[in-house]
């Protein structure tokens, strides 16, 4: 290799621990306030702002499963550096299957489709009635669940197997990343239909569902690198991450935003081309009286600034403006849920209740205290992964 690797020390539990208690805590008083408030008389916001919550940071924890079983599935040393990181993000998933429960209590204050007196009275809820019913929309997120907690349970399994040196872990690895990413791909469609496009029974998208895996990917790799940053500056990653591999990531970041860019803008394209009377009042409210402004800043944090940050190989190495351009994905992440979600209970009005912005942060902290405490039960780096030998010399160079 030419260098030393990376000593084997464990990850920083001090700094997480100061990480991990007072995320806790946050989200454990922000919920408690949100629920106060919903018992006496705000239930049906708590719901709205609660799904808003739910939706980007479990949308987090399903990107990290994707992006951990692409990375297994193509290999390359650009994973080795965040492979710890997305493991933990995955190990996320049974918090949110718990955290799922309120939706499954509040589906009166969300859908349409769920109050029997609407449904008697629209023929179109009435065909998709089959579909769009309680006990089986609960069957569904059961099902949807019990696939996201087996894949990532399989990774982080085989990767145990494969840091103690179990023959064939690797390989395992590899086609438990390829055929999760299939299953991913089918559940994760179906729950943005299931979750959110059926907030407005009345509008469908064949591209609704490439948009969402793709955004929870975006999102997820973008925590990712922003995490990465900041723990490299201790040990072990601090003597393995160099700009090379920051590199690597950059063009990565680079390249999902794009991808994100090309889908969402051929979203709106069909949409305009098509100009059906069923399909334009999804875009008609979400770019009236005030959306429009959250539009175009989620077109610009979530494109045109990222795009300009990282188009540069310079930039990409370096660490402030890197973890600059990550760190503005994640947020307007969260903006873009918002422009997604709020217009379909409050039209083209724009408003923003004070527990849109709360119930998010509480769920945040329980999912951050996780995560933190996640991260702390295996080493930072994966040193039996093949992989490895190469991503050292590749920053080397």
């Amino acid at each position: 290799m030419g260098a030393n690797p990376p000593k084997r020390d464990l990850a920083l539990p001090g700094a997480l621990d100061r990480v991990a208690r007072p995320a806790f805590a946050i989200g454990v008083v922000a919920l408690l306030v949100c629920a106060g408030a919903a018992y006496t008389g705000g239930a049906e916001q708590f719901y709205r702002s609660y799904l808003v919550g739910f939706v980007f940071w479990n949308g987090l924890a399903l990107g990290c499963l994707a992006v951990l079983g692409l990375q297994y599935l193509t290999g390359g040393a650009w994973g080795v550096a965040i492979r710890r990181l997305l493991e933990s993000g995955t190990r996320t998933l049974p918090l949110m299957a718990l955290l799922f429960l309120p939706i499954a209590f509040g589906l009166r204050n969300l859908y349409e489709w769920s109050h029997a007196d609407a449904v008697a009275k629209d023929q179109l809820l009435q065909r998709k009635a089959l579909y769009l019913n309680a006990p089986f929309f609960l069957a569904r997120a059961g099902f949807y669940f019990t696939l996201w907690l087996s894949i990532a349970w399989l990774l982080n399994r085989w990767s145990t197997k494969q840091d103690s040196g179990v023959e064939g872990a690797t390989r395992r690895l590899q086609l438990t990343g390829a055929a999760g990413l299939v299953v991913y791909a089918l559940t994760v469609t179906f729950a943005s239909i299931d979750w959110v496009m059926s907030l407005e029974p009345h509008w469908f998208s064949t591209m609704y569902g490439v948009i969402f895996m793709v955004s929870q990917a975006l999102g997820a790799l973008a925590l990712m690198v922003a995490a990465l940053v900041l723990v490299s500056r201790h040990r072990p990653l601090a003597d393995f991450v160099t700009p090379a591999h920051l590199h690597d990531l950059g063009k990565m970041l680079f390249a999902f935003v794009m991808v994100w860019s090309y889908v969402s803008f051929s979203q709106y394209l069909i949409v305009w081309s098509g100009n059906l009377p069923e399909e334009i009042p999804w875009y008609l409210a979400r770019f009236r009286g005030g959306w429009g402004w959250v539009g175009f800043v989620v077109l610009v944090g979530q494109f045109l600034l990222p795009f300009l940050l990282l188009i540069s190989r310079t930039a990409n190495r370096n660490p402030c403006i890197l973890i600059t351009a990550a760190a503005l994905v994640v947020a307007v992440r969260f903006v873009d849920v918002l422009w997604l979600i709020l217009p379909a209970f409050s039209g083209a009005r724009f408003t923003i209740h004070w527990m849109n912005l709360a119930v998010p942060m509480g769920i945040g902290g329980l999912w951050l205290a996780v995560f933190a405490v996640e991260l702390k039960k295996r080493p930072l780096l994966p040193f039996n992964d093949p992989e490895f030998v190469e991503a050292v010399a590749h920053g080397r160079h």
